[in-house]
């Protein structure tokens, strides 16, 4: 059983920053070969933000965020982070952690096995 527990959401200003946290097991991270981060908004699809192969670390972003978001990782701790700067409203959403084990590391919800629970994010104007 793979669990991801996320942390780090809240609320902020726009322009401002806030940093999300993955955390998953030793077992889990073996066996999450790409980790990425989702969002929601309700009535829209979940959409990815970004991705993470865990094996060598190479990194994919949506374009509405590409520039503003990081994502990055560390094996000795099992966790990702995603660095979110210059923030905006329409950054607005839940924002979930996933993980699958493959090492092609594909983008789609459909694709990701393991989900955390979720963590808001609110960026007011």
């Amino acid at each position: 059983q793979v669990q991801l527990d996320e942390s780090g959401g809240g609320s902020v200003q726009a322009g401002g920053s806030l940093t999300l946290s993955c955390t998953t097991s030793r077992y889990g991270y073996y066996m999450s070969k790409c980790m990425g981060w989702f969002r929601q908004v309700p009535g829209k699809e979940r959409e990815g933000v970004a991705l993470i192969s865990t094996r060598d670390g190479i990194t994919k972003y949506a374009d509405s965020v590409n520039g503003r978001f990081t994502i990055s990782q560390d094996k000795s701790v099992n966790t990702m982070w995603l660095q979110m700067n210059s923030l905006k409203p329409e950054d607005t959403a839940m924002y979930y952690c996933a993980a699958h084990n493959d090492y092609v590391c594909r983008a789609l919800p459909v694709d990701f096995t393991y989900w955390g629970q979720g963590t808001q994010v609110t960026v007011s104007s």
